[in-house]
């Protein structure tokens, strides 16, 4: 987990450095997505390793199978990837300095800069770093309710374990399909603020149908509310760290609240690990509850702090003169 802890932001923050403004959002969704994928066959993977006979048990061939391609993936990348534009090998000069006029168009007043804590400092003291980050810490518990419990919430339909976790490739698919879609459009309108609400909103009524449906009863419902879970709960993973993001021009301070707001997102299981207990069983609704009153507050906030962005950006544009 320690290793594993900066991961997510240092792939988030090494996109920045590439890819622009409205560019960054699909490719975000595009490295998540693939996260969701894999997710979403890893019981069918098990379940076919388990079934293998010899000297070591099944979790040991799983342990190893997994570790052994993500070793050789981390080699391969640390030769390959290049730091920045300016760095890739296989550029010409005059690419190199077109990926670097792109970044200082679109995304950085500097390229290729050092670690610089004044400008963290002076981005702290603002009371938008703020709001992005409760934004960061409310938005992660559909996820979280999604990623993790999925399962459970299937589970509650009263089949097998095997059967259970078949039906969880569906859903996490479909969030998938529905990740990438909702990326482009972002990208493609430059527009975050609506995009995240209305994941945000698929992942509200998706809670509000589970904790008021009877699963055992209306089976197809509640399975339905699992596709608009999944479609809804995994936007925002990649919405509102470019949001941010392209509203930071420098690096140093790109690259803090990406590691600090992924953080505070991390901390969002504590909470439904916390209300996600066996007495709750069969419906969970206590964890719904609290899941759906936390992407709500998401969903206003987003809304009011986007409403003032777009605003403000129309009083600049009037003074300026310009788009």
């Amino acid at each position: 987990a320690c290793f594993e802890a900066g991961f997510y932001a240092g792939v988030i923050f090494y996109l920045t450095l590439f890819y622009t403004r409205n560019e960054i959002a699909l490719r975000v969704s595009l490295f998540f997505g693939s996260a969701l994928i894999s997710a979403a066959f890893t019981g069918l993977l098990a379940y076919g390793v388990f079934q293998i006979e010899g000297s070591l048990h099944g979790w040991q061939y799983l342990f190893i199978i997994e570790g052994g391609a993500t070793v050789l993936m981390s080699i391969v990348g640390f030769w390959w990837l290049p730091k920045t534009p300016s760095t890739c090998r296989w550029l010409s000069p005059e690419l190199k300095e077109v990926g670097r006029l792109r970044l200082l168009k679109n995304s950085s007043n500097k390229v290729d800069t050092k670690f610089n804590w004044g400008e963290i400092k002076e981005a702290v003291h603002q009371w938008q770093w703020w709001v992005y980050a409760i934004i960061s810490f409310t938005y992660t518990l559909p996820w979280t309710t999604s990623s993790l419990f999925l399962t459970q919430i299937i589970g509650r339909f009263g089949y097998s374990v095997v059967k259970t976790n078949l039906w969880t490739v569906a859903p996490n698919c479909v969030g998938a399909c529905v990740l990438l879609a909702t990326s482009f459009s972002s990208d493609y309108f430059k527009e975050r603020t609506y995009h995240v609400c209305f994941a945000l909103t698929l992942s509200i009524i998706a809670l509000i149908i589970l904790a008021s449906v009877d699963s055992v009863k209306h089976i197809g419902v509640s399975y339905f509310a699992c596709f608009l879970l999944c479609s809804g709960a995994y936007i925002p993973s990649a919405l509102v760290h470019s949001w941010h993001n392209n509203n930071h021009l420098s690096e140093s301070v790109r690259a803090f609240n990406t590691g600090v707001f992924v953080g505070l997102g991390n901390l969002s299981p504590i909470i439904v690990t916390a209300t996600f207990r066996t007495e709750y069983a069969p419906n969970y609704n206590p964890t719904i509850i609290a899941t759906c009153i936390s992407a709500g507050i998401c969903w206003m906030l987003t809304m009011a702090f986007g409403t003032w962005q777009k605003r403000e950006n129309a009083r600049r544009n009037k003074e300026q003169g310009v788009e």
